[in-house]
């Protein structure tokens, strides 16, 4: 009797991510929190998972990414961790934990890394924090930068909306990616930015930029799970493309059972010992 061997599984890595890159191959990005919802972002091939602040918003209600702990991201890191075989895993630094105080953020950013199993970290900001990811990148933590819309920085903007429209912002995004890339970021992300501006910025430099409502043109796509899965629909900016309706489906089935139990239609004979 023959033993099938197990299929080999390509990991992606950071260095993958250039190779995606050079071999103009685009990436795909999605959010995950838990073990199963991972799990199943992996075996579908997705190229990276990121376990994103955004936990704040679509696992805690916080309005906000900016509640969220340490310890909190921490913990769904772990979950996540557990689930992946292929995937990259990215794990957001929350507020405050990258802030100015380049000694603390690398203990900070050495504390998730140790105790997640992150492949690398992902920060918000430009050229205010290079002194910050500069250390990180040394201390062998490979680093995506994350311009444009950062949500962390809501209350600076004043809500989220889109960003860099102005020539003169503009100008500064484009700086602040080029310095991200000499400082030895792998890669960043840009969120809500004109398409022509993410273009520019894409083809511009040598790491890739992944976008999240920032056009087609840049190297990859992120998106929060819940969101493309229409978990959420009270929440349906232009960039997201709903690939589904799990409000409704899950909805749904939550009020069958309910209707099930009430009338004693649930469980059945065949499904009771």
């Amino acid at each position: 009797m023959s033993i099938s061997k197990p299929q080999r599984v390509n990991k992606v890595t950071v260095q993958l991510f250039q190779k995606m890159k050079q071999h103009k191959e685009k990436i795909s990005m999605l959010t995950a929190y838990d073990f199963t919802m991972a799990k199943l972002i992996d075996q579908a091939g997705i190229d990276a998972v990121l376990v994103g602040d955004s936990a704040a918003n679509v696992m805690a209600g916080y309005d906000t990414t900016i509640p969220l702990t340490l310890e909190e991201i921490m913990y769904h890191a772990r979950s996540v961790r557990r689930a992946l075989k292929r995937a990259l895993l990215v794990v957001d630094m929350p507020f405050g934990s990258c802030s100015g105080n380049p000694y603390k953020s690398v203990e900070n950013a050495t504390t998730i890394f140790k105790n997640t199993g992150a492949e690398a970290l992902k920060i918000e900001g430009g050229e205010e924090l290079l002194p910050d990811i500069k250390k990180i990148i040394a201390a062998g933590i490979p680093v995506m930068g994350h311009l444009g819309l950062m949500p962390q920085s809501v209350h600076k903007y004043g809500g989220f909306g889109l960003r860099a429209k102005t020539d003169q912002e503009a100008e500064k995004l484009k700086r602040d990616a080029r310095l991200l890339e000499e400082a030895g970021c792998f890669s960043i992300t840009l969120e809500k930015v004109p398409a022509t501006l993410a273009a520019e910025i894409a083809s511009s430099l040598r790491i890739p930029v992944i976008g999240i409502g920032a056009g087609n043109e840049v190297d990859g796509q992120v998106l929060v799970s819940h969101d493309m899965l229409g978990m959420n629909q009270e929440f349906s900016p232009k960039f997201v493309r709903q690939y589904t309706n799990l409000e409704e489906i899950m909805t749904n089935a939550f009020a069958t059972y309910h209707r099930d139990v009430k009338s004693q239609d649930f469980p059945s004979a065949e499904e009771a010992y």
